[in-house]
């Protein structure tokens, strides 16, 4: 059981599929978007299906699927369910990518995108991801006004801490030197008085003089 586990895992991890790191992307209505996803095998592939499909809350459905014979031949198309989807895949280079163009965007394209991969070499494996793209009526600019200001006041008060810690530190240091020198400057004063008198550890006394 603990060698079949052991096989099972590789196995399970030689096909990745990857839509980008990107989970949500954005486009304008009208216009045109690439979904991107591209495939890997350590175990290579042939006959490779591969699948795009879409989904929302209301419906779901296959948009294009087809087949890679191998490594030296390009994705063929199968079915497609719309004609405003153009396969932009390639294996040239060892790219492995079945992206698709999906061009006049409308609001109702809004929905999940699923890359699906199966790969009969690796005993029918398959992996897939998904993308989640939003057809807006415009792009809206991100104002970093904000976020500016805000790391500006962030390094300020960084920056006055740090001063204040160096301030303090240079201040004790000072008074740690006066300390010092005040101390010794005691000792030396007082090390004149005592010997002055001859004894050590206290001052000379003046004495009264003698009656006769």
């Amino acid at each position: 059981m603990r060698t079949a586990g052991l096989f099972l895992l590789p196995m399970y991890l030689s096909l990745e599929v990857s839509v980008g790191k990107a989970t949500t992307i954005y486009a304008i209505n009208g216009s045109a978007i690439l979904l991107p996803c591209t495939f890997s095998s350590c175990y290579g592939f042939e006959n490779l299906y591969f699948r795009w499909s879409y989904n929302n809350s209301e419906t779901s459905r296959i948009l294009i699927d087809g087949i890679v014979k191998n490594d030296k031949s390009d994705p063929k198309v199968r079915v497609k369910d719309d004609d405003r989807i153009t396969l932009e895949g390639s294996t040239k280079e060892k790219m492995n990518n079945i992206s698709i163009l999906l061009s006049d965007l409308e609001f109702s394209d809004t929905g999940r995108y699923t890359c699906f991969v199966r790969n009969p070499k690796e005993k029918d494996l398959n992996n897939s991801a998904t993308i989640f793209l939003q057809v807006v009526d415009k792009l809206e600019e991100v104002d970093n006004t904000v976020t500016l200001i805000i790391l500006a006041v962030v390094g300020g008060v960084i920056g006055l801490l740090v001063c204040i810690l160096l301030l303090k530190k240079l201040i004790t240091f000072i008074l740690k030197k006066t300390r010092e020198k005040k101390k010794e400057c005691l000792v030396s004063s007082s090390g004149n008085d005592n010997t002055e008198n001859g004894l050590p550890g206290s001052k000379a006394e003046e004495k009264p003089p003698t009656k006769v």
